[in-house]
């Protein structure tokens, strides 16, 4: 059987639709809640991975600061390896504003459980990644 353009066009549409629903990563009962983010977040060290291989340390500190160190990446060459900002809550998303990184302009994420001490987080402006959460700090 010979299917037509637009029959096989909507259904690889309608097929990656479904894999995106299906998706476990953003099934809305792995989304982490405020109290989630307080709890598992906040006061631990997490590991972002980094494009290139390697991890980039974040430090939510329990008092409302957050810092990052991207020396062990070789961010020195590049760009102001280490940088200090706020995190806050905004809702379900955690929020955070640097110095100097990203302008100081202020950004938000929805996190996603994706195993133990693992997540995807999605930026507000459609960017994705993964982190692992580290040791208290």
């Amino acid at each position: 059987m010979t299917m037509t353009r637009p029959l096989l066009s909507t259904l690889l549409c309608a097929g990656l639709a479904v894999a995106a629903v299906a998706s476990p990563a953003l099934a809305n009962s792995d989304r982490y809640d405020s109290g989630e983010i307080r709890q598992s977040i906040i006061g631990k060290r997490v590991y972002l991975a980094a494009p290139m291989g390697g991890e980039f340390p974040l430090n939510y500190r329990s008092n409302g600061r957050v810092d990052g160190d991207g020396e062990a990446l070789g961010l020195g060459r590049l760009a102001r390896p280490k940088d200090t900002g706020r995190w806050w809550i905004d809702g379900d998303r955690l929020c955070q504003q640097f110095t100097n990184w990203y302008k100081g302009a202020p950004m938000c994420f929805e996190l996603y459980k994706t195993g133990d001490n693992q997540l995807k987080w999605i930026r507000d402006n459609g960017q994705t990644g993964t982190a692992r959460i580290g040791q208290s700090l």
